[in-house]
């Protein structure tokens, strides 16, 4: 009985005791809610003050912007008074003529400025010129001697006065200038119509109140002529005599203050609810006026507070979650620690097989590199000795050209010796000594000869300097007469002007002539009417043109592309690198070498070079022979 009493009485007692979880969940709730209300007050107090800055520099343009367009206005009454024929269409008698006259110039005065209408009172108050004089409505002939800007003028020099107009019915600030000592009034009016539409557009609630507190002009057309304070009876009696805001009744402006905020205010719209604005206003200098702008709040207050209520609650809710579960994470935490050590464990492993996997990789890749260093200048060695062998292989197929230029001299030199010693006998001394001297300048062309063969045979570089092209030409053309002449091979030769000369190194270029005339003449080996020639043309104004043709067979479109390759060759001796060689030397000296198809039939090889200016006097290395002396340079591998 007892036994069974028990886990009733537990079952009962268990629902009144607050469970430590309702105790956490009523605390986190409270804490939300708490921490909610601060933080919209916090965010309500920010935004009103960002409110309030944007507000107040807006407050300052709108400002400026009114006071410059009143400044603009303000020294025109001051210009007309002192114009000789204003003064004269107020003063006594005006001629008709004059005053048409005045009144024009007003209107086209009034257009220019952008005032509203200007016009010229006498001194009785009535209107004697007016710029809307041809127009409905003209003020000519209209008394304003109860105007208080037409009294201020007259008695003090200058005045204005706001007020409405009693012709028109519109709005305006009227500017006032007594003109000299004749008397009469000039007056500006200006109307504001373009300010309070772009108050308007902006959006906000703009108006500009007087001295008395009467709203004179607004971005609101209802604001107009209410008042911000109460008007005395007398004050009221005074504006409605001197019609300055017409008959209308001036009625309080629709702001109703909020208790504790000062600058908030609720706007009265008609049928419409209220709504509240930040209320801010500031003088316009220079005149007893004062603009006020109504920023309206909308939702921008109430969307921040919404949303700090939003943040502090997912805050502090996240906090107190975050509490909460951090009092149970003693445990998970330790076996988290664990788990994350071994896991650390393992990829420091990794990453100490991956290391040294790059590390291997990385030293494989330092000995490819340095292995394709070694092969790369290896390949430039070799290229260079196969170069030089091309030049040395090449002194073979010349050979017996030198030999029949060697042979020349050496038969002249024996006839010319023989002569001399036949002479010396005969006592004839003088005519032996010309065969001697005959015989020195053979030898000199022998020992030219031999140089040009052996500069040949070594390596040179490019160098680019002036040289004579007529020159070049005829010291190849030497080279391939004799081998032309022994195949009964015509040369066509077009000479180049002596003055004409061209940037490079004239031995070299020698040696691209020569290789371009040997292929010319292997082409038209055993073709019938076998034919060569070489032409000098301009291809542009800083470049000439070198061009090598003939009449063989020609050259396939698939070989032409390849014929400047090295090592390739149509022929069965050829090592492929003539052409090569000639290319390279040609681009060493600025220019190009290409070949095409002749119309005619055969092949032209085209070399282009940049034309040089005429220097003092030609560089030694390409002078034209003296004395009839050829001078002659070896060709390189003739390879197409």
């Amino acid at each position: 009985m007892t036994g069974a009493a028990d886990p009733a009485e537990g079952t009962a007692a268990r629902p009144h005791a607050p469970s430590r979880r309702s105790l956490v969940l009523l605390a986190s709730l409270a804490a939300i809610l708490l921490a909610a209300w601060g933080a919209g007050t916090i965010a309500e107090r920010w935004a009103l003050a960002d409110l309030r800055r944007t507000a107040q520099a807006a407050l300052g343009l709108q400002v400026g912007a009114l006071r410059a367009e009143m400044q603009k206005q303000a020294s025109l009454p001051l210009a007309l008074a002192a114009d000789p024929e204003i003064a004269a269409a107020a003063g006594p008698s005006p001629a008709p003529a004059l005053l048409d006259s005045v009144s024009r110039r007003l209107a086209q005065v009034a257009e220019a400025t952008g005032a509203a209408v200007i016009y010229v009172i006498r001194p009785d108050g009535i209107t004697v010129a007016a710029s809307n004089a041809g127009a409905p409505g003209s003020f000519l002939g209209r008394d304003y001697a109860f105007r208080p800007y037409f009294e201020q003028a007259m008695q003090a020099g200058a005045g204005s006065q706001f007020a409405l107009g009693t012709v028109s019915g519109r709005a305006g600030l009227y500017l006032s200038r007594r003109i000299g000592s004749a008397g009469g009034v000039v007056v500006v009016k200006i109307e504001f119509d373009a300010v309070e539409a772009a108050w308007r557009k902006a959006g906000d609630g703009v108006f500009v109140a007087d001295a008395r507190g009467i709203v004179l002009v607004a971005s609101e057309p209802s604001w107009r002529f209410t008042t911000l304070r109460r008007i005395d009876e007398a004050e009221r009696r005074r504006i409605r005599e001197t019609l300055e805001f017409g008959a209308g009744p001036i009625e309080a402006m629709p702001l109703y203050p909020i208790a504790g905020a000062p600058d908030l205010v609720r706007v009265g719209q008609g049928a419409q609810p209220a709504r509240t604005a930040l209320l801010l206003g500031a003088p316009i200098p220079g005149t007893g006026w004062r603009l006020s702008t109504l920023t309206p709040l909308g939702g921008t207050v109430e969307r921040e507070r919404v949303q700090a209520w939003i943040i502090a609650a997912l805050v502090t809710g996240l906090a107190c979650l975050g509490l909460t579960a951090l009092a149970g994470r003693g445990r998970r935490s330790r076996e988290r620690l664990a788990r994350a050590s071994a896991q650390r464990d393992a990829l420091e492993a990794r990453v100490r097989e991956r290391t040294l996997e790059l590390t291997d990789a990385n030293r494989m890749l330092r000995l490819e590199i340095e292995e394709r260093r070694r092969a790369e200048a290896e390949r430039e060695r070799l290229g260079r000795e196969l170069a030089q062998a091309g030049r040395l292989a090449a002194l073979g197929q010349f050979a017996a050209s030198m030999a029949h230029e060697i042979n020349q001299p050496l038969a002249a030199i024996r006839a010319y010796a023989d002569n001399a010693a036949i002479l010396v006998r005969r006592g004839r001394a003088e005519e032996a000594a010309e065969n001697t001297v005959a015989i020195g300048r053979l030898t000199d062309r022998i020992g030219g000869l031999t140089r040009q063969l052996k500069g040949f045979a070594r390596r040179s570089s490019a160098r680019r300097e002036p040289v004579p092209l007529d020159a070049v030409l005829r010291n190849g053309l030497e080279l391939v007469e004799a081998r032309a002449a022994a195949a009964g091979i015509p040369l066509a030769v077009e000479a180049a002007s002596p003055d004409l000369h061209v940037l490079g190194d004239g031995p070299r270029l020698e040696q691209v002539v020569v290789n371009l005339l040997q292929n010319a003449l292997d082409a038209v080996t055993g073709q019938p009417g076998p034919r060569v020639g070489l032409r000098v043309r301009e291809a542009a104004p800083d470049r000439v043109a070198i061009e090598v043709h003939d009449t063989g067979p020609g050259l396939p479109e698939a070989l032409r592309a390849q014929v400047f390759d090295a090592f390739f060759t149509t022929k069965p001796d050829g090592l492929g690198l003539g052409l090569a060689i000639a290319r390279g030397i040609v681009e060493d000296c600025g220019g190009s070498l290409t070949v095409l198809d002749d119309p005619a039939g055969g092949t032209v090889f085209r070399m282009e070079l940049a034309r040089a200016p005429v220097p003092s006097e030609a560089p030694a290395s390409v002078q034209a022979p003296a004395h009839g002396a050829a001078m002659a340079v070896a060709p390189l591998e003739a390879t197409t």
